[in-house]
């Protein structure tokens, strides 16, 4: 039983350890995409503006703290299970992604998920926090990339539209097709009491296709409709005294 007891123990720790090589590969992937697109939109509209800079990094700093702050409270969904939670971590994130491109939004989001763990730890074996940062990504960067083109009223609008609907769909499909199968497989919970918790609270969850339909993309567009609103009243203040 003991030897038994041990290799359950190792094959989990060399699971986590494959599912945190591959979050930070997936890091990686984003902040190249990240820094690549800026310093392309950079030339084609002539900025010479510096991708990283001490001032940038002082603001990553400080509006990283902020959002792991926003990042604790959580706000439990009644259309969802309740591993799915709604924050407003990503407020702080595209306001310094207007502010400074995509670059930081994106350092901005993985020192938020650093201090989250190191103040808090994680309670989903890192998925939390992956589903956390690649789909916030999802969101930040098109939204970051629209806006840079052109920092206007408008494109801002049109930013936060783009970014919401990137968010959503990109989130589902992570969701469904690598989130919701990397947790049943870590936490050794079957697929089909996940989505029986979601059965629970909408009894038109049959699947995770559906649970994925039914609780994520209503997540996903009110998170992205609230963040762009606060985003849109905040920001343009924002600029005049902090930026």
């Amino acid at each position: 039983m003991k030897n038994g007891n041990s290799n359950g123990i190792e094959n989990r720790l060399l699971q986590n350890a494959v599912f945190v090589a591959e979050f930070l590969l997936i890091v990686l992937a984003i902040f190249l995409v990240a820094f690549l697109a800026e310093k392309a939109l950079n030339r084609k509209t002539g900025s010479r503006e510096r991708v990283l800079s001490t001032r940038k990094v002082t603001m990553i700093g400080l509006f990283s703290a902020v959002s792991t702050i926003l990042m604790m409270f959580e706000i439990p969904l009644p259309f969802a299970p309740s591993f799915y939670k709604l924050d407003f971590s990503e407020l702080p994130v595209l306001i310094i992604t207007f502010a400074f491109g995509p670059v930081s939004g994106v350092m901005t989001e993985f020192v938020k998920i650093l201090l989250k763990v190191l103040f808090k730890s994680t309670t989903t074996a890192f998925v939390g926090e992956l589903a956390n940062f690649t789909v916030g990504c999802s969101f930040i960067l098109p939204a970051g990339l629209v806006y840079l083109a052109r920092k206007t009223k408008k494109r801002a609008m049109i930013a936060c539209i783009t970014g919401t609907l990137c968010m959503t769909v990109f989130g589902s499909l992570f969701n469904l097709l690598y989130l919701l199968p990397a947790f049943a497989k870590l936490y050794g919970i079957p697929l089909d009491t996940i989505v029986a918790m979601g059965s629970k609270i909408n009894p038109s969850v049959h699947s995770v296709a559906s649970l994925v339909l039914f609780a994520v993309v209503p997540m996903n567009l009110l998170k992205g409709c609230a963040v762009s609103v606060l985003t849109m009243l905040l920001y343009k203040r924002l600029r005049h005294y902090v930026f």
